[in-house]
């Protein structure tokens, strides 16, 4: 174990500060679209709950494939070759739109045939793909956001990315209000404006996070925008060599939630709400130690491309120190305080009864959680992402929806005992991943 001083501490908080706040917003986001969908009745909130999780699978696959220009970028600037990383910026642009693209194309031919075929509740089946078909038109756009989002992370300068996110939770929150209930002369479309909500939120932090990019003298040097560019087939492998191990990833951990959350959804409105808002609780508990990895990933970046490689595993374990220890609070405070936070929620009894168990079982999990995030984070500085997909791939999909799956399914029992496949899944991602870390670490010595 490396000596974490209270420098590295620091240092690594100061960077990541800025990326705590993004991610409570974005957090905030699934929290408003929760709060305000509930508004309608429990059968809109299950909607919500069915959708997001899919919306959310998809933006986390792309998000994971994004986070490869974090080392990237952060690699380049340790070595001062600054003036590269704009020629990786574009084609991660282009990559980004077509992509989009071709999201909501599939989403549109095929989420009515997925939703059936999972078997969601008839009765507010057609409440989520209004909502889904609806929100995926923010694709492209929040796809773009997230290259221009990891190469300012990988310079080290994360404030603008909170003033985007903080931006998004704000006209989120105005547009909901305008278009879920039909204020300000607008429409009254329920589950559908809370869609159109998010999609125009998305495009708009996009536009304004490139247009800071162009105009705030600091990235001048990177050339993002210095001209046009072709497709680049070496610089798009690199970010997908990279960049898809990560995705999948990280697709298998929010996999996991959101393929639980679609199988709880078969259940009813009722449970399916319950499980939604546990799920936006620990959704913003998670955010916190999420940042602190992404900080550690450009630390540990940043000082090997310094080759200074002591120096990048001293910030590798304190990353996992600070996500460890912050989850060890926040398990003991949802194990205090878990009531009144479901009260914001709902007044149903059977709901928040329900509610206060699944938070019961992730109070249990939370630190493994953080554990595990923390390595993730460090791993990526150091480029290593092949070796964590099969560990997330077999501590997920091998280990924890079986569980999750036998319990649910086959035993029909309730869905806090579900959940107890999240706690296998993420204690041995945990524990194999930690041992990763100290491998790779160690051979850079």
């Amino acid at each position: 174990m490396q000596k974490i001083t209270f420098n590295n501490i620091t240092s690594i908080l100061k960077l990541a500060s800025p990326l705590i706040a993004n991610n409570l917003a974005i957090a905030g986001i699934q929290v408003t679209d929760a709060l305000m969908a509930g508004q309608l009745g429990p059968k809109e909130l299950a909607a919500v709950a069915v959708g997001g999780s899919i919306w959310f699978l998809i933006f986390q696959a792309y998000n994971g494939m994004m986070m490869a220009m974090s080392p990237i970028v952060a690699r380049l600037f340790g070595e001062k070759k600054e003036q590269l990383i704009g020629r990786y910026s574009r084609q991660a642009c282009l990559m980004s739109f077509f992509i989009g693209v071709i999201v909501i194309l599939l989403i549109k031919q095929f989420i009515t045939i997925l939703l059936e075929a999972v078997g969601i509740d008839i009765e507010f089946r057609h409440l989520v793909v209004e909502f889904t078909t609806t929100i995926i038109y923010g694709a492209p756009g929040i796809f773009l956001f997230l290259v221009f989002r990891y190469t300012t992370e990988g310079i080290g300068f994360t404030r603008p990315v909170m003033y985007s996110s903080v931006l998004a939770l704000i006209l989120n929150i105005l547009l909901n209000y305008t278009f879920i209930f039909g204020n300000f002369g607008a429409p009254k479309l329920g589950v559908l404006g809370c869609g159109l909500a998010s999609a125009i939120s998305m495009w708009l932090v996009f536009f304004y996070l490139s247009c800071y990019v162009f105009m705030n003298p600091r990235y001048k040097k990177l050339k993002i925008f210095e001209k046009a560019t072709a497709f680049r087939l070496t610089i798009m492998r690199e970010i997908l060599k990279l960049g898809i191990p990560i995705s999948i990833s990280v697709t298998a951990e929010a996999g996991l939630f959101s393929a639980v959350s679609i199988m709880i959804g078969t259940l009813g409105a009722i449970i399916t709400s319950a499980n939604q808002i546990a799920l936006n609780v620990i959704t913003v508990t998670f955010m916190i130690p999420l940042a602190i990895s992404a900080a550690t990933t450009v630390k540990v970046g940043q000082s090997l491309g310094k080759s200074d490689n002591n120096q990048a595993r001293v910030y590798a374990y304190t990353g996992v120190f600070i996500c460890g220890l912050f989850m060890l609070i926040s398990s003991c405070l949802l194990l205090l305080i878990r009531g009144e936070i479901i009260d914001l929620y709902t007044n149903n009894k059977f709901i928040k009864d329900m509610a206060m168990n699944l938070l019961l079982v992730a109070a249990i999990f939370q630190i493994v959680d953080g554990i595990q995030i923390g390595a993730a984070g460090a791993l990526r500085g150091y480029k290593d992402t092949k070796v964590p997909m099969i560990i997330n791939l077999f501590s997920y999909w091998v280990l924890a929806f079986p569980l999750s799956y036998v319990l649910g399914k086959v035993y029909k029992l309730p869905p806090s005992f579900i959940w107890c496949g999240f706690v296998l899944g993420l204690s041995v991602a945990a524990i194999l991943l930690t041992n990763r870390l100290n491998n790779v670490s160690a051979s850079h010595q």
